[in-house]
């Protein structure tokens, strides 16, 4: 099917020339519907911490009766309506309501104007390159940017005959359809691996130790990253960016590699990650630390121990204290820690190998998207 895909995407020559201008407005119609909080039987709301970036479905949601929330919480929406972010709208925050709630007034509530366009394809304007820069230029403020309704509704762009918008729409849902399927096997993947870590570390029959024992003190390691302007399309060293996923560039300065270390990315004191990287890298982003062992420690294992541990995310310092207080089981036995390795990394090579098929997945996807729109 993915081979298909691309060869589809690759041969789709699209004749526009019968395509016919419009505007977001024609095909788009705002809900405003309000809700009395204290008189209505929803039960469920959406607030922008639910909505992933670039996701059409809707993954996380809360329960009214769990939290207070704030007054803003009055619109309305039903199944099938689009609630798309007007703040900060560079994050793409564009999802479609699987079922009816209650949003807040700064997310807009779209319903397709089924006269114009199919109700299909309509997500797939909002997720386009076109759409998002016109959102992003438009916008009003500097801390908090947001994006007023008259402002994307005045979006132009050539709107395909139905009879294409049907065709169009059914091939950019198969591969969503696809990507699901794929993001299934990935989280499948990624239970057996906590299952696995869990049951071999936790069954380990061995002494505990503290890992700040363990580790070198963050201020003794070289921290740094490497200026943009000197990225390679080639060279020795590999850089990754703030993900800790994607190669985007390389370099041939040794100074800044790591190897043997576990990169940890810090945004802003709110967000942690830490990666294990099997390769010489150079971190290509600002807000990076490593973790090295003093010992021969075999890093692999160090990190699932640390992972093991499940610390929730909370700020860089409060996250730090409680890893470095933390204690971890440490085995002696090489044979056992090769054991390990063997199992934990099969399970680790194939979600590398899923996670690689989502991406392209989705990089092909977003191509279709701004080849049609």
């Amino acid at each position: 099917m993915e081979g298909l895909l691309e060869k589809i995407s690759e041969e789709l020559k699209i004749d526009k020339s019968q395509w016919t201008p419009a505007k977001f407005g024609d095909v788009a119609i705002q809900q405003k519907g309000k809700i009395d909080r204290d008189n209505t039987d929803l039960t469920r709301y959406v607030q922008g911490g639910h909505m992933n970036s670039e996701d059409l479905h809707l993954r996380s949601w809360g329960e009214l009766e769990d939290e207070y929330l704030g007054p803003a919480f009055i619109r309305r929406f039903d199944e099938g309506d689009i609630l798309y972010g007007s703040r900060r709208t560079y994050l793409r925050k564009v999802v479609i309501a699987p079922f009816s709630g209650i949003t807040s007034n700064t997310t807009f509530v779209i319903r397709t104007n089924d006269k114009n366009i199919d109700k299909r394809l309509l997500p797939y304007v909002m997720m386009s390159e076109g759409f998002t820069e016109n959102s992003v230029r438009n916008s009003k403020g500097s801390v908090n940017p947001y994006i007023n309704w008259k402002d994307i509704a005045k979006y132009e762009f050539l709107l395909p005959p139905k009879d294409q918008q049907v065709e169009l729409a059914k091939l950019l849902w198969v591969l969503d359809e696809m990507i699901e399927r794929e993001k299934e096997v990935l989280e499948k993947l990624k239970i057996t691996e906590n299952c696995v870590r869990k049951t071999e570390i936790e069954n380990l029959n061995s002494e505990e130790f503290k890992i700040d024992d363990l580790i070198l003190p963050m201020s003794k390691i070289k921290v740094g990253k490497i200026d943009k302007s000197n990225y390679l399309k080639e060279g020795n060293y590999p850089i990754v960016d703030q993900s800790l996923e994607f190669i985007v560039g390389y370099t041939n300065d040794e100074n800044l590699v790591y190897k043997g270390e576990l990169p940890v990315l810090v945004f802003g004191d709110h967000t942690t990650i830490i990666k294990y990287i099997d390769f010489h890298f150079v971190m290509g982003a600002d807000g990076t630390k490593v973790i090295k062992p003093k010992s021969k420690l075999d890093v692999f294992y160090l990190y699932h121990a640390i992972k093991n541990l499940n610390i929730q995310p909370q700020g860089y310092r409060r996250h730090f204290s409680i890893l470095k207080n933390s204690n971890i089981k440490l085995s002696q036995n090489d044979n056992w820690i090769k054991s390990f390795k063997n199992r934990l990394g099969t399970i680790n090579n194939s979600i590398e190998a899923s996670e690689l098929k989502v991406r392209r997945s989705q990089a092909l996807q977003k191509s279709l998207i701004n080849q049609i729109f």
